[in-house]
């Protein structure tokens, strides 16, 4: 009786540990942050590009549109329908906020608007995901230490990215959600492990 009792809760501990484990991978990313999705939005066309480009997306996380009642989502099928903004080559239109996308795999998503003109004026979005147990792609090589970027040329004066919070006084910035994932993991393992020797032993 007593074994049986331990077999159970090493049970119960593994799927715990199981659902911690797929808690930590999926991200959920309000899309524009506080903007929201909105036609002509601030910094023009690139807007939602650039916000997307500080963001290393991966199968299982949820894209939420909030938009007013003026608006639309929808994904495009292709990037030829992304680009021209041809918006009735689309998978779906949600006409209620806030929509919740999961990105339910790998590779290439198109969202637009799907209201006349709002596309044309930047109301669209192109992201890539990878798999959640990829490492996110590596950057170029820092600019030497002295020297100030160059902005871009355009006329837009949207800020560049800025790189993750860190605590005062550190200079170590917080780890990656692969890295704290990884972490969780290890102490999960660690956890199981202490608990099985000292049920068994």
């Amino acid at each position: 009786m007593g074994q049986l009792h331990n077999i159970m809760v090493i049970l119960i501990v593994i799927a715990v540990a199981a659902t911690m484990l797929k808690s930590t991978k999926a991200a959920e990313y309000t899309v524009g942050d506080n903007t929201g999705w909105t036609s002509a939005p601030p910094g023009g066309a690139s807007f939602y590009s650039d916000w997307a480009s500080n963001i290393t997306f991966r199968e299982g996380d949820i894209l939420v549109f909030t938009f007013t009642a003026s608006h639309t989502v929808a994904e495009l099928t292709d990037r030829a329908s992304f680009d021209g903004c041809s918006v009735n080559q689309n998978q779906g239109v949600i006409t209620t906020s806030p929509a919740r996308i999961t990105l339910n795999r790998t590779g290439d998503f198109y969202f637009a608007c799907t209201i006349q003109g709002h596309c044309n004026s930047g109301q669209k979005l192109s992201i890539a995901t990878i798999t959640s147990t990829s490492s996110p792609p590596t950057q170029g090589p820092s600019p030497p230490s002295g020297t100030t970027p160059t902005p871009p040329s355009s006329g837009d004066e949207t800020p560049p990215p800025q790189s993750p919070p860190t605590e005062p006084g550190s200079t170590t910035p917080p780890p990656s959600r692969g890295e704290a994932t990884s972490l969780v993991a290890t102490f999960s393992i660690l956890l199981i492990t202490l608990l099985i020797n000292s049920l068994l032993f």
